[in-house]
């Protein structure tokens, strides 16, 4: 292909080639043809596979994506459009999480009662780029294989790209190790939260006799994770990420939330360690998942590791070691935390059927815990809810 290239030419049988609007280049120099959708333009980013089937705006507005480009396995994706209740960002005005998008199949019409936008109109407005017509299962193996790749994806509807620009910039990119995204999607003010989950005929509640007080702290928080917490019985206080703890404390938490979010937790660790560390040592009831896990993990005095192709899916099988019971769970992360570097006083509770990687440890000494999944199961199976239930027991107990 050439540096600059423009549309296919039609086939003589009478039907046009389908003409490459869009592509997908690796830092390798690899590049993908396929078609374009969403937005026009450019974005650099890591690209990672997810294998759930469904739940996909839940998937594109999750904070915790952002830097990434996501590849879906399943190959019908857009088929039920886009609505307005389905969103997981919480600050609207912050950068979208995903940067890019990659289906096998042209996204069809939608076919549900609830959509209110085509998927492709969806992604155009939130600023998303679209790539489809692509083997994704070859993609899949190709990152199973050689790990998470960078890569510029491109949409051009008259065909036309600077190639030699494009692999520049895809192998300039430094990647995620080191890199603290969290600044794009937290909020910048703190609010209270009271609205509870959806149910059928119903839509969404409001939780009006609260029984705790919960700080949540917002890296990147999902709308479902301020749901669960409100229907457990919690008036929630969402924080921006760099609140310091002494602001925190004021608050007179119960329990404090440490959410979700993108990047190398190492990085936005060192403005969030210092304040995890001095909720701990204050004995404040401390529920953490995903970013807020691997954060959690490094004030105990542990590491986090880049991992090869990361979790990324709503079928992810972990075991309870406290109980023996194993959970399907939802799962989007790309980084771990090393068990090997745990200290005595951190048990590890929870642990991926998959790799054998952890997934979740509490402190034998304080009430502090924390998972690497996402239990507010939007999207994925309700199997870890239960984990809420854990939080109230310890803010209860304190009250006590």
């Amino acid at each position: 292909m050439n540096d600059t290239q423009a549309a296919a030419p039609a086939a003589e049988s009478g039907w046009t080639e389908p003409r490459t609007t869009a592509l997908l280049v690796l830092a390798d120099g690899t590049v993908l043809e396929g078609t374009g959708f969403g937005a026009v333009g450019h974005a650099v980013g890591e690209v990672c596979f997810n294998t759930a089937m469904t739940g996909y705006e839940e998937i594109l507005t999750d904070p915790s994506y952002a830097g990434q480009i996501i590849t879906f396995t399943f190959p019908h994706i857009g088929n039920v459009g886009t609505n307005e209740e389905d969103i997981e960002t919480v600050n609207m005005a912050a950068t979208p999480g995903a940067r890019g998008v990659i289906l096998h199949s042209d996204i069809t019409e939608p076919s549900n009662f609830r959509a209110t936008r085509h998927l492709d109109q969806w992604l155009k407005s939130r600023g998303v780029i679209g790539l489809s017509g692509i083997d994704t299962r070859a993609l899949t193996s190709l990152i199973r294989t050689k790990g998470m790749p960078n890569a510029v994806i491109a949409h051009a509807p008259d065909g036309r790209f600077d190639l030699a620009a494009l692999k520049k910039e895809a192998r300039e990119w430094p990647g995620l190790v080191g890199m603290d995204l969290v600044p794009m999607v937290t909020s910048a003010q703190r609010f209270d939260w009271d609205e509870t989950p959806w149910e059928w005929g119903k839509g969404y509640g409001r939780q009006e006799a609260p029984e705790f007080r919960v700080v949540a702290i917002d890296y990147g928080i999902k709308r479902n994770i301020l749901r669960q917490l409100a229907e457990a019985g919690a008036k929630v206080t969402v924080v921006p990420a760099t609140t310091s703890a002494e602001d925190i404390l004021a608050l007179e938490p119960d329990g404090v939330f440490l959410s979700n979010g993108p990047g190398d937790p190492a990085a936005t660790g060192e403005y969030a360690v210092p304040v995890i560390r001095e909720l701990i040592a204050r004995e404040v009831p401390t529920f953490g998942i995903c970013l807020g896990h691997q954060m959690l993990g490094i004030a105990v005095g542990g590491k986090t590791m880049k991992m090869h192709q990361g979790h990324h899916g709503a079928n992810h099988p972990v075991k309870d070691l406290t109980t023996g019971k194993v959970e399907i769970t939802s799962m989007n992360h790309g980084f771990a935390v090393d068990r090997a570097t745990l200290p005595a006083n951190a048990e590890e509770t929870h642990v991926s059927l998959f790799d054998g990687s952890n997934c979740g440890i509490a402190l034998k000494d304080k009430p502090v815990f924390s998972v690497q999944y996402h239990p507010e199961a939007s999207p994925g199976p309700r199997d870890s809810h239960y984990l809420f239930d854990r939080f109230v027991a310890l803010m209860r107990s304190r009250k006590k």
